[in-house]
């Protein structure tokens, strides 16, 4: 990608996105073509194209011999070059650094080659995103953008390559570190803060820096719902704190990191008791927290942060946060291997989002999957001979067909090949010729006892449908959940842990026993016909206990995973299915009850 791309913005920006997605399928075979040119001497591609130097023939070989792979195939390769050896292993750009995927659905972070290129193609996203959203709301060039953002302190591989998340590696690049000053971008926090390796410190000063200029902010967000939640959370346990430190004009002696301490200072200058006071009211003085944004960031325009996916479980306490007066914009859809594409219609509803494909990204390809999202065909990731041909023909990205589900699969500049990403797509759409796609699921995030498979999209729709019918018409909200397939038992059972907000009515009284124990045969009726014939024609599966949890147990269990996995705030996603002793010991350290299906789920043969 040439230097230029990364000037676009603004109707420019319009222009190349309708460029390139007019002639989606001619940029889709020239990115391959540039791709198998520049990497056809790599160790990983001479195995499967030979030592052919002709470019026609290089495509044709590598669509009939390069096989899908998942991680564990690349792996070896990428171990490699950590313990030093050369990037030509598998791509001719020298690696600058390894980027740690958020590790908390399989256990341990994955680590993802990067090339300088890279992050030219991650800025040219970020530089869509404003003109498309400009299209739908005007004047956010008059104001600030209260985003909150956070990096992880990288570790270093073996042979001195950093390894960090894509979005640390992302703020602390001279891409973002030295960018012109943008009025559609002037953030409210300082870059320091964003930068401050310490969570708590980033968050205090983030959020102080926010309620200074609060009435000049227009748009508040995170990269993830779930990291805005937190930042609440963060503001109901410290806003005396920060309202003393607006008063005083000075900064609590908790902020210790010295860069991040005077930028913040500098941004505090002198006591402002009257806002103080107005904050203070605001925060201490209303029976609770409904609207707290739109009353501390009167002026603003839209919440955005990912929505989709699991983080669609957060809707319902950010329409609670906001009033349900704040859109919710998903912008982009982007992974640790790659940067996908950009919503079209940034203010859908959630439940709408679909993201545009954008074709110079990298080669994209689909693997077919049956109505219900699942394969429809076996895919042998276990195949031994090497030069064998994929066990199905993979779809190209404008061979799509609308409705369908397939699972992504994607080859980059920086080495990876025919690598599936794991995520299940549907089309939706087109945009031009580049399809697009709404996000349903992380394949293989399943609960499994016997021969029923629950997938997480079963499993969201069914706590999340409960949970609404039963515990918000008694002003209760679920915070978060996860699960875990006990087999500690015969028959085993699913164990859902449940995190509950009780108070977000000072009069409501509290959740009655028999309402948890509908909640658990909710949501098991809700689930598929497999399960239901396991639980009560079979009697293989046990009754669906809910193990409710203390207040705070998700944020500890956070924490947990960002210490072992090498995650951020940013990217960390709540692990649907929880299967680390540490964590289950953790949960089960902080049920405060248990709850179980009081009858068999109904089921017709």
């Amino acid at each position: 990608m040439d230097g230029k791309k990364l000037e676009y913005k603004g109707d420019e920006a319009l222009n190349e996105l309708e460029r390139l997605t007019t002639k989606a399928g001619e940029v889709q075979q020239e990115i391959l073509r540039k791709i198998l040119e520049q990497n056809c001497d790599t160790e990983y591609l001479k195995k499967y194209l030979g030592n052919s130097s002709i470019s026609a023939k290089n495509v044709v070989h590598f669509k009939n011999r390069v096989p899908a792979i998942s991680y564990k195939d690349i792996r070896p390769y990428i171990v490699r070059i950590a313990n030093g050896e050369d990037s030509t292993l598998i791509t001719a750009h020298p690696i600058i650094e390894m980027l740690c995927s958020s590790g908390t659905s399989a256990g341990e972070p994955k680590l993802m080659p990067s090339i300088a290129e890279d992050l030219d193609r991650r800025t040219f996203v970020y530089n869509l995103i404003m003109p498309i959203v400009n299209q739908h709301v005007s004047g956010l060039d008059e104001g600030k953008a209260m985003y909150l953002y956070f990096v992880k302190a990288e570790m270093s591989t073996p042979c001195g390559l950093s390894a960090r998340t894509v979005l640390t590696s992302y703020y602390k690049s001279a891409h973002f570190t030295r960018r012109p000053h943008d009025p559609y971008n002037d953030f409210t926090s300082p870059d320091a803060a964003i930068l401050c390796p310490d969570s708590n410190q980033s968050m205090y000063c983030q959020l102080l820096a926010g309620l200074v200029h609060r009435r000049r902010v227009l748009r508040l967000g995170a990269v993830f719902a779930s990291a805005l939640l937190r930042a609440i959370s963060f503001l109901e346990r410290h806003w005396r704190d920060l309202c003393r430190d607006i008063r005083a004009g000075a900064l609590d002696a908790a902020v210790s990191d010295a860069a991040c301490r005077a930028a913040t200072l500098r941004l505090l200058g002198a006591p402002d008791p009257r806002a103080a006071d107005e904050i203070e009211g605001i925060c201490g003085g209303a029976a609770s927290w409904r609207g707290i944004l739109c009353k501390l960031w009167p002026n603003a325009k839209f919440i955005e942060a990912v929505v989709t996916g699991s983080m669609s479980q957060y809707v319902p306490a950010l329409r609670y946060y906001s009033d349900g007066r704040l859109p919710l914009v998903c912008t982009m859809y982007a992974s640790s291997e790659c940067y996908f594409g950009v919503n079209m219609k940034p203010l859908s509803d959630p439940s709408e989002v679909s993201f545009t494909l954008l074709p110079n990204m990298g080669y994209f390809e689909f693997i077919p999957l049956g109505e219900d999202g699942e394969l429809s065909i076996d895919f042998d990731d276990e195949d031994d001979e090497e030069t064998a041909p994929p066990p199905v023909e993979l779809v190209e990205l404008v061979d799509v067909k609308l409705g369908c589900y397939y699972e992504l699969v994607v080859t980059t500049f920086s080495g990876l090949y025919r690598y599936r990403i794991g995520d299940v797509l549907q089309v939706t759409g087109f945009h031009n010729e580049a399809p697009q796609f709404r996000f349903i699921c992380r394949r293989n995030v399943v609960l499994s006892i016997d021969n029923d498979k629950t997938n997480e999209e079963d499993l969201h729709r069914s706590i999340t449908a409960a949970a609404r019918r039963l515990l918000e018409p008694r002003h209760a909200l679920l915070v978060e959940y996860t699960s875990y397939a006990d087999t500690s038992s015969i028959p085993g059972h699913y164990v859902i842990y449940w995190e509950i907000n009780e108070d977000i009515h000072p009069h409501a009284p509290p959740l009655p026993a028999n309402v948890l124990a509908e909640c658990c045969i909710a949501v098991e009726e809700d689930l598929d016909y497999t399960y239901r014939r396991c639980r009560t024609n079979d009697k293989s599966v046990g009754p669906l206990e809910i193990r409710v949890v203390k207040p705070g147990t998700f944020e500890k269990l956070m924490d947990l995973f960002i210490a072992q996995g090498g995650a951020s705030i940013n990217q960390y996603k709540t692990p649907r299915c929880v299967k680390s002793k540490p964590a289950l010991k953790l949960l089960n350290a902080n049920v405060r009850d248990c709850y179980f299906s009081p009858r068999d789920p109904a089921w017709n043969a």
